[in-house]
């Protein structure tokens, strides 16, 4: 039979996994992974974060975007290879294109509390700017936040795919996860950008899942195995919640990183700003990528070869544009 192909994301709520309740559980576990198998993507309530949470970060993010260049710029740091503090607009490029992407961001990651795990050493410290002063709180509460909602729906994905249900627990467990507040900036003259310039071009994420918090104005498409793009949309309560390329390298491709991208609003709307939040769900660099066994079959041959998280994350910062070979 058919697979069918969706028109739209699926919906599922976050509490189902988290009650207690065999069944609820079950439903969204199965669900998940249905979806996963599909379209890669799933719009997902009662993630956390409060109301109070997230409109107290669209302000402190409002709030340094609205900076001068010069000042911004002073929290970039090329040496980081722009995985901390401010990227400036333009620096990132989809893998395969040269065209920058008409957007500046700031990576907030990792603090290891724990002084006895020495993966602290591989993570640069944050750069907080002292112009924004509920910056540091704001963000970091969002971090947390979806960082503890993300291990909840990696747990569901191992179940699905018949693992322990904590299989993942100890690869995330003080991963190399990125926030990443991101300005997609006014274009007051169209005609001065590059004709293939767009907020975000095509692309996979790099990472095991993003959880990206509703964006302030439509223009994300996820594009479907027919080649079809669809809008994705999430009711204000709800979070998008998509494979990466890691965890489809993981998977031997079972569960579908979907290709997707933020396109240009009508030539009216190019003067106007758009806001969005993902956060970037990284193991730790140590964790193989190495096709889980039960993912690899005579129907499904494995597609890669072995690697490591910190080696492909490495790969993949070449290839768009933030780190130098």
């Amino acid at each position: 039979m058919e697979e069918k192909l969706l028109d739209e994301i699926p919906s599922l709520d976050l509490a189902d996994f988290r009650s207690g309740d065999p069944e609820r559980k079950a439903r969204f576990v199965q669900q998940l992974g249905e979806a996963y198998q599909n379209i890669g993507f799933v719009a997902l309530k009662n993630h956390g974060l409060t109301d109070e949470q997230t409109q107290a970060l669209y302000a402190d993010v409002k709030s340094f975007f609205s900076l001068p260049d010069d000042v911004k710029q002073q929290y970039e740091k090329p040496e980081l290879a722009g995985q901390r503090g401010y990227v400036s607009k333009g620096k990132e490029h989809a893998k395969g294109r040269n065209t920058g992407d008409l957007k500046e961001f700031y990576h907030v990651g990792q603090e290891v509390e724990d002084n006895t795990d020495p993966i602290g050493k591989e993570y640069p410290a944050n750069i907080w700017p002292s112009e924004v002063e509920g910056f540091h709180k704001s963000t970091f509460t969002t971090y947390r936040t979806l960082e503890a909602a993300g291990k909840d729906v990696l747990r569901a994905i191992a179940l699905y795919l018949k693992l322990p249900e904590t299989y993942f627990d100890d690869k995330v467990r003080n991963g190399n996860s990125i926030l990443r507040p991101i300005h997609y900036f006014p274009i007051e003259d169209p005609d001065a950008v590059p004709a293939d310039a767009v907020r975000a071009a095509e692309h996979g994420d790099i990472n095991l899942i993003t959880l990206l918090m509703g964006a302030s104005a439509d223009g994300l498409q996820v594009k479907r195995r027919d080649d079809k793009w669809i809008p994705i949309t999430a009711l204000p309560d709800q979070i998008v919640v998509n494979v990466g390329d890691m965890l489809q390298r993981l998977t031997n491709g079972v569960l579908k990183s979907t290709i997707h991208r933020v396109v240009n609003p009508a030539r009216e709307k190019m003067n106007s700003s758009r806001f969005s939040v993902p956060f970037f769900m990284h193991p730790r660099s140590e964790m193989s990528l190495a096709a889980l066994e039960n993912c690899v079959t005579a129907e499904n041959p494995k597609k890669e070869a072995d690697i490591t998280a910190g080696e492909f994350l490495n790969e993949r910062l070449i290839e768009l544009g933030l780190k130098k070979k």
